[in-house]
């Protein structure tokens, strides 16, 4: 059965243009509580609330949003037939990502979320999208809350703190095996609350086999598939955003307890300031506050570092 209800989230300039456009169109306005307007033509009725969400109701919903919500009010396809085009997305599944796998201070943090047709309208409302295309922290913490509120339970966090990290580090022997075990233990996790749930989609960083043998060793028998960029799918977009939200969260605790801001990633400044936390308080003071493994801890505490291979075009 055809779609005949569509939601979609506006700015203020949206919500003018839309009235513009339809009044143009001749639609019929009325009141609507909690709203700005209501305006029907035809078979397809709108309803434009305070909150700025967008309902497109009726028989002739979806040409309303193919043909004048898409190209005149958002500027691109989003919702028209975006259930027809990618259906997997709104199946039930469970998606998996991770944060501050590449970052030397704080914790490596893996999340799940359980997304089914209900979720995962009510998410892309709220605005969830890769974490990634988000660089305010605030952001991220208020969209994590925002999913939380939605999946209603339906959500799972591994945090890997520094020296938790350390001794998985040297147990795995592998940053693609710790991952594994850590995507591996959420996914496990989100199963005991979700055991219907078919399928699990996550961000392929590896050797697919890897999840799939923790797996195996957790007893967790469900469909598995891993993809670059997953992040398309809302479910691993709300896992990205959850996780990014739990790294910044406790990279401020243990920038607390450092009594410095610590920064981002792995670059040259991120070196400086763990030469000067070394210098300050020692091996060990470090160590309470990044990953060890690091070639920039071995740098910053003067250890040996294996030397950079430079790779060489053929026939150079």
């Amino acid at each position: 059965m055809a779609d005949t209800m569509f939601t979609h989230k506006l700015d203020e300039s949206q919500v003018l243009r839309l009235r513009e456009v339809i009044t143009e169109k001749g639609f019929v306005f009325g009141p609507l509580e909690y709203g700005h307007f209501s305006a029907r033509k035809g078979k397809c009725v709108l309803q434009m609330y305070l909150s700025g969400k967008l309902v497109v109701a009726g028989k002739e919903a979806r040409e309303f949003v193919e043909f004048t919500l898409e190209p005149e009010i958002l500027g691109e396809a989003r919702l028209g037939y975006e259930k027809v085009r990618n259906p997997e997305m709104y199946a039930p599944h469970f998606g998996i990502d991770e944060s501050g796998k590449g970052d030397l201070f704080g914790p490596l943090v893996v999340a799940g979320v359980y997304v089914d047709e209900d979720t995962a309208d009510r998410l892309l409302e709220i605005g969830v999208r890769d974490s990634k295309t988000i660089t305010s922290d605030k952001k991220i913490a208020e969209l994590a809350d925002e999913i939380g509120k939605t999946v209603r339970g339906g959500m799972e966090l591994v945090a890997i703190g520094p020296a938790r990290y350390s001794e998985l580090y040297k147990k795995f022997g592998n940053l693609n095996r710790m991952l594994a075990w850590a995507h591996a233990k959420v996914i496990a996790n989100l199963h005991a609350k979700v055991p219907s749930c078919p399928r699990a989609l996550s961000d392929q960083f590896g050797n697919p086999r890897l999840i799939e043998g923790e797996l195996r060793k957790q007893e967790v028998e469900i469909k598995l598939e891993q993809r670059t960029k997953a992040e398309s799918d809302i479910a691993v977009a709300a896992a990205s955003i959850l996780a990014r939200a739990e790294f910044v969260r406790a990279l401020s605790k243990l920038s607390m307890e450092a009594g410095v801001e610590l920064a981002k990633g792995a670059g040259a400044g991120v070196k400086q300031q763990a030469i000067e936390i070394y210098t300050n308080k020692g091996r060990d003071g470090l160590a309470k506050l990044c990953k060890t493994h690091f070639r920039t801890f071995a740098e910053a505490v003067g250890d040996p570092v294996a030397p950079k291979v430079e790779w060489k075009k053929r026939g150079t």
